[in-house]
């Protein structure tokens, strides 16, 4: 029976396959982050609109951090497919400290360095600003971060059946 990830690239045009195997970790690190992306500005304009208004960087942590930990369950489990222990729980704690403060920075910038909040610009201006800023590059930003420091301090050790299960090339053939 065929994983739910073979049966995803069946459906991908055959020369993009390669690529997509050869990258998998990304490309399933992209998936589990763009679900962590809706998940962090769900939570972020629902606390902005009502116990937040006045603090939308304390709104934007409170979504990154929330996301974060639903990241750290997928990531591992899928994306990184790690069997360690829990020894990863402290460098991931680590890293994502980081990574919500990278995120906030340019919030931070263009409302309290760049004035782009009221009453110095449009209520409109400030919450585009706020968008653009904070939840467009802060989290790519924070998410190049992310990637690099999880591969490389986190999430280090494969899982033993990783090799046997990820290694395939073509999915397999439709029938019918």
């Amino acid at each position: 029976m065929p994983s739910p990830t073979q049966k995803a690239l069946a459906k991908v045009p055959g020369p993009l396959r390669p690529f997509l195997i050869q990258h998998r970790s990304l490309v399933k690190f992209l998936v589990v982050g763009g679900t962590c992306f809706l998940l962090t500005m769900v939570i972020n304009y629902g606390l902005k609109l009502t116990v937040c208004q006045n603090k939308p960087v304390v709104a934007l942590t409170i979504g990154t951090a929330l996301a974060t930990v639903v990241s750290y369950l997928w990531n591992k489990a899928w994306s990184f497919r790690s069997e360690g222990s829990h020894k990863e729980a402290i460098p991931f704690i680590v890293v994502s400290a980081i990574a919500v403060g990278v995120n906030d920075l340019p919030l931070l910038a263009s409302r309290y360095v760049f004035n782009l909040r009221e009453p110095h610009v449009t209520h409109v201006t400030q919450e585009v600003s706020d968008f653009l800023s904070g939840m467009i590059l802060g989290t790519l930003v924070a998410m190049a971060f992310r990637y690099w420091a999880m591969k490389k301090f986190v999430f280090t050790s494969p899982r033993a059946d990783d090799e046997t299960t990820e290694r395939h090339t073509e999915p397999p053939a439709r029938v019918g």
